[in-house]
């Protein structure tokens, strides 16, 4: 069998497995009324949970942004593209989250593959949720370190681990909110353990900045958490409805993390004009309350809609509410029941969530009406689903 042949045999053994992938073709802006391949959806299915993806004052900013900066940074932060509105924002992400410093990133990605190598290697060891983003256990296996995987927010089952290890360096690592469970973390607890055994506890707040805490500020803003061994990361391309993200804390940590992360030193800068709409988008999120707001008056809407049906909504108080099904080809079959019904929201299914945990992930976003969530659940409730 061919190279060829064998990549193809893997192909259709996904597709046997319900686990192939398709892309779907976006021709209008992220909104929750989209057309998607030629046909007007209802869409639960993008991380935009402010809905300010398509919010016509950052469309503003981000216009001003390319007139003033140019679309391109031109090198990296370390050599020339480390612009004057770069530092801007840093300082007003920093000031924002009310920390000492922030370092900015073009993705979320690029932060969480690089930031357990600049903390930790050989000799050294990585504690880490089970559950936790692809993004952080790749970069737990870049490092080179010792990766000790325990059970989803089983705080015990990590003291274990910790007092078990003789590595001179460890490092937490965890998301704040789970993004296929919609759960928060033990933050509390993980920096209790983290003070108790001289480690970091870095934290992706990737979906809940812009969306928890006092204005947004997020996960750890919410539990009141402050260290100078807590590291925040967070997206932008999320609530901020822009793109980017940024790893936030005290000002030598962020010094020691811009000298030493790879996936920071040797890529181009995120354009300048990114970071000019993006300083828009933080005011636009430190003044969402109402947003904020809206938020819960869907998830309690969507909870009261499917508290009484045969429906297994997920525990979660963030926009992230997932429907547990259970084994792949009944997700997709929901998931195309309700696409035949034009309404968008995607089956999630291993190695994405663990094997047998198949669901639909409805994301709910504050520019969703009552109607359009009525609309969901009316399609829900036309569904026949294996017992």
């Amino acid at each position: 069998m061919s190279q060829l042949d064998t990549i193809r045999a893997a192909l259709a053994e996904r597709e046997a497995q319900s686990l192939l992938r398709v892309r779907r073709i976006v021709e209008t802006p992220c909104a929750p009324r989209v057309t998607v391949d030629g046909q007007a959806m209802l869409a639960f299915c993008s991380n935009d949970y402010l809905g300010l993806a398509s919010e016509p004052a950052l469309a503003a900013a981000l216009e001003a942004g390319a007139r003033r900066w140019g679309t391109g940074a031109g090198a990296s932060h370390l050599v020339s593209g480390h612009y004057a509105v770069h530092e801007a924002l840093e300082a007003r992400l920093a000031s924002f989250l009310g920390v000492e410093a922030a370092l900015s990133f073009s993705t979320g990605y690029m932060v969480n593959a690089g930031i357990a190598a600049a903390l930790a290697g050989r000799g050294d060891a990585i504690f880490a949720d089970r559950l936790n983003h692809a993004s952080l256990v790749d970069g737990a296996m870049l490092s080179r370190a010792e990766h000790h995987r325990y059970a989803h927010g089983d705080v015990a089952a990590l003291e274990r681990l910790l007092k078990s290890s003789n590595a001179k360096r460890k490092v937490i690592l965890t998301d704040s909110v789970f993004s296929m469970d919609g759960d928060i973390a033990p933050l509390e607890a993980l920096l209790n353990l983290a003070e108790a055994y001289d480690a970091w506890l870095v934290v992706d707040d990737a979906h809940g900045f812009g969306v928890l805490g006092p204005q947004g500020r997020g996960a750890l803003a919410e539990a009141g958490l402050q260290s100078w061994r807590l590291i925040c990361i967070g997206t932008l391309g999320k609530a901020a409805g822009v793109s980017g993200a940024f790893a936030a804390g005290q000002r030598d940590v962020i010094e020691f993390l811009m000298q030493h992360m790879r996936t920071y030193i040797f890529t181009t800068a995120a354009s300048p004009a990114i970071a000019h709409a993006l300083l828009t988008a933080i005011d636009l999120i430190e003044s969402g309350d109402a947003r904020r707001a809206r938020l819960l008056d869907l998830e309690a809407q969507l909870a009261e809609g499917l508290g009484d049906s045969r429906w297994t909504l997920m525990p979660s108080r963030t926009p992230i509410q997932p429907v547990l099904l259970g084994d792949n080809d009944t997700a997709l079959g929901v998931a195309k029941h309700l696409w035949s019904q034009q309404i968008w929201v995607p089956a999630i299914r291993p190695p994405t969530v663990p094997k047998d945990t198949a669901r639909l992930r409805v994301s709910l976003c504050a520019k969703h009406t009552d109607a359009d969530v009525d609309q969901l659940l009316a399609a829900l409730n036309t569904i026949q689903v294996p017992q």
